[in-house]
Order: structure tokens, then C-alpha cells, then sequence
């Protein structure tokens, strides 16, 4: 079984395609997964890995190693684009979320202030207060919108919320407008005899008009890079992005980025 990716809250500087030099944190435990998403395409494994052992890391013990950190790249003179909140599960699931977020930009502000925060959510917790408050506060609310298409999500994404529909979603981030980036994976394939495909002409034009309504910043359109949990997924080709990101840009007048 295809696991964990990430044995430590503190993780990296690593090169992200989209971000730059990246620092990363993960807020869910070091030797399991936590998620309110099973997505075919996560490279940090299925949630039937289980949860583990090591639980959240506190709040407090997060700012240790964050601070212990960035004052290291600080006197080594290392380079830093990004703080980025991901790891293995869903980072907003973290009891302490917003406080955390508080003491990251803290100390981004003490050490790089030059750096930008940025959470990558797959948006199931944007109906929070707190949590939406957390997110408007950071440089890059990255937010997952897979499909604009009920069922497509229940297949791609399987959210352990069976009741989670697109149009629950799509509302959420229209709260955010310009104060997000929408985040899509597209990929094709098959999984337990179901086919597997958000790349369609019907699947981009619903996507199309959940952007038009959103109204983000601008949109990250990628595909899959890694091994998959799921063995029957395809990458999309790179002109096929670009392809669609055109049409994107052309019918929404929102700026697109592909990886």
C-alpha cells in the first residue's frame, strides 16, 4: 500500500513546481493520514493506512521547530519563496488551525519577510469561521475544486462527507472571491470498474461556469506527477493543459497557471 509522505511536521526546503522554494508544514500526524477527501490521485496513500500514532503536533510544538527552522536558513542565508501548509491529510482539520496560521506569519514577518504563507485545503472546512478567517489571512488560499460535477467528486475526490455536493463547495469559495486561488487536478482513468474523468468538454464547461462564479484570483490547473494510490489514472499531456487553460482564460478572463 502506497504511504505517508511526509515522517516529520517540518519538511523540506523543497523545489514546488507551482510555489518556488518551498518550507514545508504538515499539521497531520507523521505516521498516518488524516483527511475529509480519499482522492484516487493523493500521493500520500489511501486514508485505510489509518490515522497513526503521533496525533497532531501541537500548537506550541509547532512554532518550536517552525522558529528552530527558519532562524537556521536565516543565518545559512538559504533561500525561501514559501511557507506551505500541506503534508498528509487535510491541514484545516488541525484543532489549532487558525492559531498556528497567527504564529506562521509571525514568524515569517521576524525571519523572511519577503516569503509568502500558503495553505493548500481541499476547501471542506471553508465553512468554519474560524477557519475562513485563518485562510483570508495567509498570501496563497489554495482551495480544491476537482469538478464542479456532484458525482465526478464522489469518484475522484470520495470525500468521507457523503452528502458533499459541488454546489456545497462551489458556495463556499464564492464567499472567498479574489481572496483565493482554485486549485484543479485533472486526470482520467478507471478505479474499481468506475471510469474516472474531469477532462471532458462537459466537465471543463461546468468547471467554466463554477469559475465564472467564484471569480478567484487565479487558477492552478494541473495533473498528476507522482505514483498514485489508484494504478489507473493518466497524466494529462502538457498541451492538453494548455489547451483547456486557454479555453479557461478565454471564457472567464481569470488568469491560469498549469503544472
Amino acid at each position: 500500500m502506497q504511504r505517508v509522505l511526509f515522517h516529520s511536521t517540518i519538511f523540506g526546503p523543497i523545489r514546488s513546481r507551482r510555489l518556488g522554494v518551498s518550507l514545508g508544514i504538515n499539521l497531520t500526524p507523521n505516521d498516518g493520514k488524516v483527511c475529509t477527501f480519499d482522492c484516487l490521485y493523493c500521493e500520500a496513500g489511501f486514508n485505510a493506512q489509518g490515522p497513526g500514532t503521533t496525533g497532531f503536533a501541537p500548537r506550541s510544538e509547532v512554532a518550536r521547530l517552525l522558529r528552530e527552522k527558519l532562524s537556521e536558513m536565516s543565518r545559512n542565508g538559504a533561500p525561501l519563496d514559501v511557507i506551505t501548509f500541506s503534508g498528509n491529510g487535510e491541514p484545516t482539520l488541525h484543532p489549532e488551525f487558525p492559531d498556528i496560521i497567527t504564529d506562521t506569519l509571525q514568524l515569517r514577518d521576524r525571519f523572511f519577510p519577503q516569503a509568502k504563507v500558503s495553505v493548500l485545503s481541499n476547501s471542506t472546512k471553508i465553512f468554519s469561521p474560524k477557519v475562513a478567517d485563518a485562510l483570508r489571512s495567509v498570501d496563497n488560499n489554495i482551495l480544491k475544486l476537482d469538478s464542479a460535477v456532484t458525482s465526478t467528486i464522489q469518484t475522484l475526490d470520495r470525500p468521507t462527507l457523503p452528502s458533499l455536493s459541488a454546489e456545497n463547495i462551489i458556495d463556499g469559495l464564492c464567499a472567498f472571491g479574489g481572496e483565493c486561488i482554485v486549485q484543479t487536478l485533472l486526470t482520467r482513468g478507471h478505479h474499481d470498474g468506475k471510469e474516472v474523468d474531469n477532462t471532458t468538454p462537459a466537465e471543463i464547461s461546468a468547471l467554466i461556469a463554477a469559475y465564472n462564479a467564484i471569480k478567484p484570483r487565479s487558477i492552478m490547473l494541473y495533473s498528476i506527477d507522482r505514483k498514485t494510490p489508484a494504478e489507473h489514472l493518466e497524466k494529462v499531456p502538457a498541451e492538453e493543459l494548455t489547451s483547456i487553460a486557454n479555453r479557461i482564460m478565454a471564457e472567464t478572463g481569470i488568469p491560469v497557471e498549469t503544472a
